[in-house]
């Protein structure tokens, strides 16, 4: 397993820019991919964005496509998302998410970080 802890979540206004960041300790070799998603409240939780810990190939939801970033820094086992043009839509829990080779789906999970953007 791996163990992954995000921070940089607050309280936003709308149109501002925030950057969200996890790091990963564990079975950091085996990592396939590393993802973000989210939960509202009251909706079940959604992907983000992903990102091939070795390529380095994304993906995203149509959703953020164009206002968020997602990337890695393989060295320090961490990854990142940038969150440009905030939308009080974006507001909810933030979670990270890594998938290690051997797996079929996001098996580690961190603890989560609240984004609030006030419009």
């Amino acid at each position: 397993q791996v163990q992954l802890v995000e921070s940089g979540g607050g309280l936003v206004q709308a149109g501002d820019s925030l950057r969200l960041s996890c790091a990963a300790s564990g079975r950091t070799a085996s990592l396939s991919y590393m993802a973000w998603f989210r939960q509202a409240p009251g909706k079940e939780r959604e992907f983000v964005a992903n990102i091939h810990w070795t390529m380095g190939s994304t993906s995203y939801s149509d959703s953020v496509k164009g206002r968020f970033t997602i990337s890695r820094e393989n060295a320090k086992n961490m990854v990142y998302l940038q969150m440009n043009s905030l939308k009080s839509e974006d507001t909810a829990v933030y979670y990270c998410a890594a998938r290690l080779d051997l797996d079929r789906s996001f098996n580690s999970w961190g603890q989560g970080t609240q984004v609030t953007v006030s419009s």
